[in-house]
């Protein structure tokens, strides 16, 4: 809302004007008709024909007033000669016609203020005192006329006094009191405007806050149909295009059945209730989602609900690697005393047992049950190294390495391992370009290795297992990864989380150790593993490195 301009004050006035005299001109043509031939020629058809012209020519002027606000004097000005001269043929002191002075009046106080109408009201009081002068001179033969007045019995000096002060009076105190209006309805109305131009950056100011919200936001009415759905929550959701509203919030948010169904009978007794649940985004990606709904007093007296809700998926996985370090941290304190209460009496086991088979002449059952024994020695032998390697990984000699040599190494060792048969197919994909970590080499082989090794045992049948490099940005921050994918029989949703723990494996072969220590070395070197599975159509393993320093950082860091 915005305050009118002076133009649009006197644009109204002039719209008025135009009504008053369209009224007067049937006024005139009724008394006209009624009394055909009153005047030669009918002056108020003059005077009302004037009106329309010169209102027409101050529409024309209109784009002026802004620049040049002395027009809207003139403009007055004339209103209030066309009235005198209409007042001078109708009877002078005493037309019926006086009163129109009151309406250019009222209209300078509207769009001029105090000071149009108390301008207007003293020109208005010379022009009416000049018209009673004119008549009574006239009256009296001492002024000649270029035109004749209508003949009139004129009223004693006395009353025509009296007459010319009441209409003074009549039009200073119109003059004031439209003037004041003029002056309070102008300051109530720049108080308006005001008060909505803070109301609507107060409005503008909370879109801003809640479009910018990290969290989602919605509320829905008594029915639980959405009333409002920030951005954010469009963001969160996955959707694109127009906002969810008058839809089912169950549906749109994917409530649990069991949650939605008692979401009002538990608002009744609590202020709030949350959970958290795995949501399906169009394009088909799964996120966790914590939801938080509570009661929304509406205007009409009903409840509805306030949902707030965020993408948790970042903060499961940390919470996840938080229990898994935990985990690690007692596991490494008792790896110290396993590598002594049992390797070293393992190892005096074993020897012993390799000296009695060469000295003692053994049967061949005998023979057969002591390499059982060595056997299974050094099995166990090799268990407690592999644990001791996921317990406490130690980096050896951190350089820039190029992951696209290690992977092509991988690939040439894995063809001509036992591990893969002729079902297999080894596919590498490298960029043109370099793809560097500052990591330990060897531990960056384990990693490959020990991930394309369990590839290859997710495919018993056949399958293709690919190999990848690439680097990826994500703001600012670059970095590497390592991708392994087979065509295997996957990992089901619920064991996912769980394939990094120790002693998890799932193969015949190995310790169940191998992810767990891909999982510590990629940790300790500040990266982060992804899994992807569709139980049936094989896995997918993405490690994220942080990218290399530059050459001169990596020097002086390793200097440091």
């Amino acid at each position: 809302m915005k305050v009118r301009t002076l133009r649009q004050r006197l644009a109204v006035h002039i719209a008025v004007r135009l009504v008053v005299a369209t009224v007067l001109l049937g006024l005139a043509l009724v008394v006209e008709l009624r009394a055909p031939g009153a005047w030669a020629i009918n002056p108020f058809f003059f005077l009302i024909g004037l009106t329309y012209a010169v209102s027409l020519g101050f529409i024309a002027s209109l784009p002026l007033v802004d620049r040049s606000p002395w027009l809207t004097d003139v403009h007055f000005a004339i209103d209030a000669v066309i009235i005198s001269v209409a007042i001078m043929l109708s009877g002078g002191v005493e037309s019926l016609f006086t009163i129109l002075y009151m309406l250019p009046i009222v209209s300078a106080a509207s769009v001029q203020f105090r000071r149009g109408g108390m301008q207007l009201a003293t020109l208005s009081t010379v022009l009416f005192i000049g018209v009673v002068l004119l008549q009574y001179l006239y009256a009296a033969d001492q002024l000649a006329m270029p035109f004749s007045l209508p003949p009139a019995a004129l009223p004693t000096v006395s009353v025509a006094e009296y007459t010319v002060a009441l209409n003074t009076f009549g039009f200073f105190a119109v003059a004031l009191l439209s003037g004041s209006l003029a002056e309070r309805a102008r300051t109530g109305e720049a108080q308006l405007v005001q008060a909505t131009e803070e109301i609507a950056d107060l409005q503008a100011f909370n879109q801003y806050v809640l479009d910018n919200l990290l969290s989602g936001l919605a509320t829905a009415d008594a029915g639980n149909r959405l009333v409002t759905f920030n951005r954010s929550a469009m963001i969160i959701t996955g959707r694109a295009g127009a906002l969810p509203i008058g839809e089912a919030a169950g549906d749109v948010l994917q409530l649990p059945s069991a949650f939605a169904a008692t979401i009002s009978q538990d608002l009744a007794r609590v202020r709030s209730r949350r959970t958290d649940y795995q949501f399906r985004r169009p394009d088909g990606q799964l996120i966790d989602l914590g939801v938080s709904v509570a009661a929304l007093p509406l205007p009409d007296g009903t409840r509805g609900h306030l949902y707030t809700f965020q993408d948790v998926t970042d903060v499961k996985r940390f919470e996840q690697s938080a229990r898994l370090q935990q985990h690690l941290a007692a596991v490494g304190e008792m790896a110290a005393g396993i590598a002594h209460e049992i390797r070293n009496p393992l190892a005096s086991m074993s020897g012993s047992m390799q000296m009695l088979k060469e000295e003692l002449p053994l049967s061949t059952d005998q023979a057969q049950l002591m390499d059982i024994v060595l056997r299974e020695s050094e099995r166990l032998n090799q268990t407690i190294k592999s644990f001791l390697a996921y317990a406490r990984p130690q980096r050896f000699q951190v350089q820039q390495i190029d992951l696209r040599t290690t992977i092509q190494e991988i690939a040439m060792l894995l063809r001509n391992s036992p591990e893969v048969e002729e079902r297999h197919t080894i596919d590498v994909r490298l960029p043109g370009h370099e793809v560097m970590v500052d990591a330990d080499e060897g531990q960056i082989r384990q990693i490959a290795w020990n991930l394309a090794t369990n590839g290859l045992r997710a495919m018993p049948e056949s399958g293709t297992l690919t190999l990848s490099a690439l680097e990826q940005l994500s703001g600012e921050q670059r970095s590497s990864v390592l991708l392994i994918e087979d065509e295997g029989v996957g990992i089901a949703a619920e064991d996912v989380d769980a394939i990094f723990q120790p002693f998890r494996g799932s193969f015949g072969k190995g310790t169940g150790l191998g992810l767990a220590i891909v999982h510590r070395i990629v940790t300790d070197y500040g990266g982060h593993i992804d899994v992807r599975s569709r139980p049936g159509r094989g896995t997918a393993f993405r490690v994220t490195f942080p990218a290399a320093r530059p050459a001169a950082a990596a020097r002086q860091g390793r200097a440091s």
